[in-house]
């Protein structure tokens, strides 16, 4: 296919495609999952419906495709400020736990999604159990990458990771609905507290103890 006004098609369509996520985020984070459409979706991206199935088969795929795009991006995040942080478990704890408070807050579609639109949608609550895998692998490389001898075997670390991000993530969806009242500094020490703590459940776990 011929260049049109000098752009390439394949650079065309990916601009078409962006465009389109820009807009189901959000339809998303601001009308909800429900209120959703093909033609609406468009409309905010300035498209005519036909260029909509090019990219997506339907409007599930697109919605589903705007939440991997963030989830995407909040682990690069977290990744990108691991890597920045001091090599020490609560320096890196502080900086990983605000930063991913502040992503979230810093758009109000995102906030939205996370406290609202993940609890009411079947397809989004399926999504989360991959979304929450690829967290735990981050929060499992993470302890190996701070921690000469990791202080739980790959077990435990395993159910750790799986019950902290788990655990996290319904935190951050109460905070954002409003049914957790407590400050923006007092929130991120309490969920350091509780990694922190995590990592010391060895003499807990020891069967001798019973």
């Amino acid at each position: 296919m011929r260049p049109y006004r000098g752009v390439p098609a394949e650079q065309r369509r990916a601009r078409r495609r962006a465009a389109l996520l820009a807009a189901g985020l959000d339809v998303l984070g601001t009308q909800g999952w429900s209120a959703a459409t093909v033609r609406g979706v468009c409309a905010r991206a300035g498209l005519n419906d036909r260029y909509f199935y090019e990219s997506f088969a339907d409007l599930d795929t697109l919605l589903l495709a705007v939440v991997d795009d963030q989830a995407a991006q909040a682990a690069e995040m977290i990744e990108a400020v691991a890597r920045a942080a001091p090599r020490r478990p609560r320096a890196r704890t502080r900086a990983v736990v605000g930063a991913l408070v502040d992503f979230l807050a810093a758009d109000p579609r995102r906030a939205r999604i996370l406290a609202h639109e993940f609890p009411a949608s079947p397809l989004l609550q399926e999504r989360r159990r991959g979304i929450t895998g690829e967290l735990a692998g981050i929060f499992i490389a993470q302890v190996h990458e701070v921690f000469d001898e990791p202080p739980l075997g790959d077990e435990d670390l395993e159910l750790t990771a799986l019950t902290v991000v788990g655990g996290l993530w319904e935190l951050l969806a109460a905070w954002f609905r409003g049914d957790v009242e407590t400050g923006r500094e007092h929130l991120v020490d309490f969920v350091v507290a509780l990694v922190l703590t995590s990592a010391d459940l060895t003499p807990a776990l020891d069967h001798r103890l019973r």
